[in-house]
């Protein structure tokens, strides 16, 4: 016969005699060490570090900078197709579960607290920043009631205009930054800068900068008059130094989202693209001889992956249009190293670090959105010198991924004397520039890919690629699936407002 445990019998005699039992019940079942509320400090933080989303699959394929030949679970921008929803819905996933719910939650707790008043808006400036992503990603999305399922219980969101939320954005972004002040709680939790005020109010006013700028094509006049707010130096002014760069710095324990396709199982599977190698190989870029290596065995780890070849003039990218079976067709096919091509990596010791940062917001992409806003005759200063100030920032910003990247003042100044800024070409120079400082930030590398035209890259030529996108670029990504059945009805409002839920529909501020 089984012994009966005595915690059974203990039970038994609770449910006979509840009144007995129940006294002092919620404190012996309260764990004395668990905190039952966390500092909402400590969910913004967590929210900073959850921003960083992988966006190799497909928005730094679309632009041309990283590319896999394989179909299969790893197709994506590679060949222009739709292909496993959670490729194509994983920033919507990744956001909305991360930074969207805490952001909202760190909101929630804050926004009646005055002495939290520092953190509640510089909650409110990352929620812009997340938002930012999402609507450039998919259009129409959950803003003004997302993230809401647990505080107002509203599990099902309606999905809200691409122009609404952007209008919202400036609103809220003006607003917030306004209103921090140095005076009150310095919020020493906050990853990018440990709650520092000044760099606070930089930032905010770096991505209304950024923010007024998808404005160009579909509202010149709204651009202009955020652009001259968000450069009023009275506000704050904007990012003006590397180390003001908005980043999340990881480390061995929390890696870089990017790490396992780099260093991991699928660092023999993607390679540099050629439109970018050959462009900083044409331009003779020093970024080249930091970004781009030729590993002796290329599909081995890091320590055993054999000699590095850095030189520039011996790195290949990997043309579109082929898949892993048509690839040795190419013409300059290189062959192959065991499991992988001879084509070039990126540098596992540099940029493809496990705990390489994750760059937000950066010096060197406001540089270059002026540069674009003093062209046009939006702001006073001459586009040469934010163009150039621009270009040396993302070469300074390499040895931010490790001291061995850093690129010399001389090489610098070299690059701009051989490559030297020319008016009549301006916004084609500025918004290329703007491409290659932004790489490994897909989302915003293929954001203004789309908004300025820049660089002028030819369309995926990949034979099997999506009949709507054939002969075109990648417009906006798909809903996750998921979404499409949970939230069925609010889905089908959003894509009878907004337009087909394909990869050819367009946010509203990439007009033709």
């Amino acid at each position: 016969m089984k012994r009966i445990p005595k915690f059974i019998y203990v039970l038994l005699i609770c449910l006979i005699s509840t009144s007995g039992c129940d006294k002092g019940f919620e404190k012996v079942n309260t764990n004395p060490v668990l905190p039952t509320s966390l500092d909402p400090s400590y969910l913004f933080a967590n929210s900073q570090l959850t921003s960083a989303i992988y966006t190799i699959q497909y928005q730094a394929e679309i632009v041309q900078q990283i590319i896999t030949p394989f179909t299969g679970v790893l197709e994506g921008g590679n060949h222009n197709v739709w292909f496993f929803a959670n490729n194509v819905g994983s920033a919507f996933t990744s956001l909305y579960t991360g930074p969207v719910k805490l952001l909202t939650n760190v909101l929630h707790q804050t926004k009646d607290d005055p002495s939290r008043s520092n953190l509640y808006n510089m909650a409110r400036i990352w929620r812009c920043y997340v938002s930012q992503v999402l609507v450039d990603t998919y259009g129409y999305v959950p803003y003004f009631t997302a993230g809401e399922a647990y505080l107002e219980r509203i599990n099902l969101p309606k999905y809200d205009s691409d122009e609404e939320i952007y209008n919202d954005l400036i609103k809220e972004l003006v607003d917030a930054t306004n209103k921090l002040a140095a005076t009150k709680k310095i919020e020493t939790n906050d990853l990018f800068y440990a709650g520092d005020i000044a760099k606070w109010k930089k930032l905010g006013n770096s991505l209304l900068l950024r923010v007024a700028m998808r404005f160009t094509k579909v509202d010149p006049n709204k651009a202009k008059q955020y652009i001259i707010l968000a450069t009023d130096i009275s506000r704050g002014g904007l990012i003006a130094s590397n180390s003001e760069n908005a980043f999340v710095p990881f480390n061995s324990v929390f890696n870089n989202p990017n790490a396992s396709t780099f260093q991991g199982s699928e660092r023999a599977n993607f390679y540099l693209a050629k439109p970018f190698i050959d462009y900083l190989k044409s331009s003779g870029d020093p970024r080249l001889n930091v970004i781009a290596v030729k590993y002796q065995i290329p599909a081995n780890p890091i320590g055993t992956a054999g000699s590095e070849d850095t030189n520039p003039e011996h790195q290949q990218g990997m043309p579109y249009g082929y898949n892993d079976a048509t690839i040795s067709s190419e013409p300059n096919y290189p062959g192959k190293i065991g499991a992988a091509w001879k084509y070039s990596q990126l540098n596992r010791k540099t940029l493809a670090k496990i705990d390489a940062p994750e760059f937000f917001i950066t010096l060197s992409q406001t540089q270059l959105l002026l540069a674009e806003a003093a062209q046009r005759g939006w702001i006073t200063g001459e586009a040469v010198n934010y163009y150039n100030a621009g270009v040396k920032a993302h070469m300074g910003q390499m040895q931010q991924y490790d001291r061995s990247a850093f690129i010399s003042e001389e090489l610098q100044n070299a690059y701009l004397d051989s490559n030297p800024f020319n008016p009549a070409d301006a916004l084609k120079q500025i918004n290329t520039q703007y491409w290659i400082s932004s790489f490994l930030n897909g989302s915003e590398a293929w954001a203004n890919f789309r908004r300025s035209g820049f660089p002028q890259l030819e369309p995926n030529p990949y034979p099997g690629a999506d009949p709507v996108v054939k002969g075109d670029f990648i417009h906006r990504l798909q809903y996750p699936a998921r979404e499409i059945s949970v939230n069925a009805d609010n889905y089908k409002d959003a894509v009878a407002r907004m337009g087909a839920d394909n990869m050819a529909t367009r946010v509203f501020w990439d007009a033709k």
